[in-house]
């Protein structure tokens, strides 16, 4: 009995200080957008979106799934972190020197020459990445969701503050690099002085072989996802114009932004509370429901009201940024769903069902492909739409798999979801009724009224219905 109250103590200051951390990243990462898409022009981001998915996928295969891996140790020691260390950066430097020399034949795939040096200068963030791999997964296999929140926030600062400055000197889209690069940088050096681990001179690639068996699934797994998320950008930057492109940057970067509140706040322990619970099967079930009621509480009137408020927001960024609403209000509909995967997700690697994970992956990129090729013709609204459609019906598959090997059942995660699911819908239904006659007014004041508003009357709501979720997320705050 102690040992679960220590659990749900420690579980709740992770999601406290979680939430804490997701919630300012993204009101920082909303601050520096607006300054940076006022600076920049659509077509600055999409010739840097046109690289996203090469960065990713570099990522990917220095991380090799080492990170889950640690995580999932029930025990990891010093020399299974130097093994990951010094096999992860070696990976990375041989990748970048690949990248390094491709540069010019990826410039030529996007019609674009200036490419060849941005990715040669891009690509050196994942590298630096690698080395802050098993400092990474120790913060988080022990839970110091504080020391990483407030390195999150410092670094996004930093980076902010440097690609506004360079924005306003007129460096156009290298703004954006410095800014990614900055941040990077900045999250190695905070995790390395964070992390009580250091690495040592011994080169001992034994654990990693160890690993391997699991973390090759999990590998190739986060290389379909990297393609499943970036597939759109390079079918749009091949085929469409850079402005083309730029919309649709900017229109999932504010999905991304918005469901990531949520991800971010239960990725960073999820993982570790499953296997902390894996050999109780009542106690895991128990333990991941109140996960997904506490995700979709959060996730569904965030990015349901993120879709209502489409217009408002892409209007602070300027006039010029107009076609990107319509996209962002489809996209957030989907981006309401997409934590419940970081759920999924988690519980079929902590039962170290890596095999599973990839194939579930690598079946929804396809169907995702194929769909683009078929919606291409017409147009990037159609593709988005088609896209959101499957990621919500993607849902069902996952949830046959975790169902198969936990006690997770649909009936459980439809209970624990409707509530919420259509509390928003009304909520943003009724906020738009109310404020709808107000659409020729000023974009500020719309939000100005439609935010409290709306947030209002879901709190109301779930007050009313005397919800568990806001029950205790009170009694914890009032703690």
């Amino acid at each position: 009995m102690n040992e679960e109250h220590n659990l749900k103590e420690r579980t709740s200051r992770g999601l406290a200080w979680s939430g804490m951390s997701s919630f300012t990243t993204q009101m920082l990462n909303l601050v520096i957008g607006i300054f940076l898409a006022r600076l920049l022009s659509p077509a600055d981001y999409g010739i840097v979106g046109m690289l996203a998915i090469f960065s990713a996928l570099a990522g990917n295969v220095q991380d090799a799934g080492f990170t889950q891996s640690l995580i999932n140790l029930h025990r990891p020691t010093a020399r299974d972190y130097g093994s990951v260390f010094w096999f992860s950066s070696s990976i990375s430097l041989l990748l970048y020197i690949m990248l390094f020399l491709t540069a010019p034949l990826i410039a030529r795939f996007y019609h674009a020459p200036e490419l060849t040096l941005l990715a040669r200068i891009l690509f050196l963030g994942f590298f630096v990445a690698s080395l802050s791999i098993p400092s990474g997964a120790w913060l988080r296999k022990n839970l110091h969701n504080r020391e990483m929140a407030i390195i999150n926030v410092t670094a996004l600062t930093l980076s902010g503050i440097t690609g506004i400055i360079m924005a306003l000197c007129g460096t156009r889209y290298w703004a954006l690099v410095a800014q990614q690069l900055t941040y990077i940088s900045a999250t190695t050096i905070g995790r390395f002085i964070c992390c009580p681990w250091r690495p040592s001179l011994t080169w001992d690639f034994s654990p990693v072989k160890g690993m391997m068996r699991f973390g090759v699934n999990i590998f190739l797994t986060n290389v379909v996802g990297t393609l499943s998320q970036n597939i759109l950008t390079v079918i749009f930057g091949r085929f469409l114009t850079r402005t083309a492109t730029g919309f649709f940057t900017r229109a999932n970067m504010w999905n991304t932004m918005g469901h990531q509140l949520v991800t971010g706040t239960t990725s960073q322990l999820a993982q570790t509370v499953f296997v902390e619970v894996g050999d109780d099967p009542e106690r895991e079930l128990r333990v991941w429901r109140k996960m997904l009621r506490f995700t979709a509480f959060v996730s569904m009137p965030a990015m349901l009201g993120l879709a209502l408020i489409s217009h408002e927001v892409t209007a602070i960024i300027g006039p010029q940024w107009a076609p990107s609403a319509p996209l962002l209000r489809i996209l957030a509909i989907g981006g309401a769903f997409m934590p419940i995967y970081t759920l999924y997700q988690n519980i079929i690697i902590s039962h170290e069902q890596g095999r599973s994970y990839m194939l579930l992956n690598v079946a929804q990129v396809i169907i995702l492909l194929l769909m683009a090729l078929i919606l291409a013709p017409h147009g990037t609204l159609a593709v988005v739409t088609g896209y959101t459609v499957l990621q919500i019906s993607y849902l069902l598959p996952w949830q046959w798999v975790v169902g198969h090997y936990t006690g997770v059942r649909l009936h459980h995660v439809i209970n624990d979801i409707m509530p919420y699911l259509l509390a928003s819908i009304f909520v943003m239904m009724l906020t738009w009724a109310v404020t709808h006659g107000l659409e020729s007014q000023p974009f500020w004041l719309l939000l100005l009224l439609r935010i409290p508003l709306a947030a209002t009357l879901y709190t109301a709501l779930m007050w009313v219905r005397h919800d568990d979720i806001l029950t205790e997320i009170l009694r914890y705050a009032k703690r």
